[in-house]
């Protein structure tokens, strides 16, 4: 049921939206869906589509605006021109921060009297809180935003520990709201498909990027017994590497005796037939900079396709995976324990099976409801006339 005319606004802004890929515009599509459901008036302020792409349906509005996705000073620049722009707006409606792009955008904006928002909320999801907190300049100005905001969400119980490190006065404000499965994942799981004398083929979706830790799947698995490697394949989804790491990459997988495929960057509606094809899934996250794995939503959607997980116990992803029930963790940097891990999943149907099935319960038992009415609450009835 949409809600009414008189409803409370809610406006989302946000450097991270659809056809952008990756966890926050997940994130914040899901939990502008779930406020939308809750009854609040739900605005999307998004980058511009790029040429050629079409806006697809969503059940609350998506204004675009004109900056690219990503962090950079002009986008930045752009949205707080935005929000400068709309002050008088946001002074009656909740503005809703889910991502780094306009909260660094607010880190300067809150000096201007013009902006006071009925309401403001933040959510945290890991690396920026290392970074907020890194700097003199950048710490003192984040504190002075949090004094002022009405309500601050984490991803995980670990960012929650995080930003109470970095910003303890805070800390009566936090809320954890955990990310959940899309809407359509919960309509369509889907159980490995085992082919007699089939490769067992183990799976990695995310950016090619070193705090994935690609590499560090390829060097475990060269590390198997000859019979172990002689019936697996490695698969890799995912794009956009940086500092060399995809070269570092290819020279590695080269060097395999097992067939390592790179599948590039796959829609979400082609996905379901990549995770169905696989028999385990690995994403083994490692620290690199200010960036941590707060929390980790593909690791739910590995789990809803019945997949055993393999990854490291590093940030937030001992929450999205646990060990011994849905998944197998190790240290990070222990490769002589990563690659025992997968030997151990890989001469294990029945283990992978009992994984598999936990992951998919675990999955579905989150929503986004929850996260949502524990950050916005339920929306206040209109006053009576």
């Amino acid at each position: 049921m949409p809600p009414s005319d008189s409803a409370p606004t809610l406006i989302l802004a946000t450097h991270e939206f659809q056809p952008h890929r990756g966890g926050i515009a997940v994130y914040c599509a899901e939990m502008a869906r779930a406020a939308q459901e809750l009854g609040y008036q739900v605005e999307v302020w998004a980058p511009a589509l790029p040429p050629g792409t079409e806006e697809q349906a969503w059940p609350f509005l998506v204004r675009r605006l004109n900056l690219a996705g990503n962090h950079g000073l002009l986008s930045q620049w752009r949205m707080a021109r935005e929000l400068l722009r709309q002050g008088q707006r946001l002074n009656q409606a909740t503005l809703y921060i889910p991502e780094p792009g306009p909260l660094l955008a607010m880190l300067l904006l809150q000096y201007f009297d013009t902006i006071r928002p009925a309401r403001l909320m933040l959510t945290f999801h890991g690396s920026e809180i290392q970074r907020l907190g890194s700097r003199r300049l950048l710490r003192w100005s984040t504190n002075h935003l949090l004094f002022q905001t009405d309500r601050i969400s984490v991803v995980s119980d670990y960012a929650r520990q995080l930003l109470e490190q970095h910003f303890p006065s805070s800390a009566a404000k936090v809320v954890v709201t955990p990310g959940a499965l899309r809407p359509d994942l919960r309509l369509k799981q889907s159980a490995p498909l085992a082919a007699p004398g089939a490769k067992t083929v183990i799976l990695t979706v995310a950016r090619l990027n070193p705090r994935k830790g690609q590499l560090e799947v390829l060097h475990a698995l060269k590390a198997l017994p000859p019979s172990a490697r002689a019936n697996l394949e490695y698969r890799l989804v995912g794009a956009h590497g940086k500092e060399n790491y995809d070269r570092a990459l290819a020279e590695a997988a080269a060097s395999a005796d097992f067939p390592v495929k790179f599948l590039g960057d796959i829609p979400d509606e082609k996905l379901g037939e990549v995770y169905a094809q696989a028999d385990i899934f690995a994403m083994t996250s490692m620290p690199h900079r200010h960036s941590v794995e707060g929390f980790g939503l593909v690791y739910l959607e590995a789990g809803a396709h019945g997949l055993p997980i393999v990854a490291h116990a590093i940030g937030g992803v001992p929450e999205a995976v646990v060990h011994e029930e849905t998944g197998l963790l190790v240290q990070p940097g222990d490769r002589s324990a990563l690659t025992q891990a997968f030997a151990r999943l890989l001469a294990d149907p029945a283990l992978r099976r009992k994984l598999g099935e936990a992951g998919r319960a675990r999955a579905l038992a989150r929503t986004w409801q929850d996260s949502a009415v524990a950050l916005f609450g339920q929306p206040s009835p209109p006053p009576a006339t």
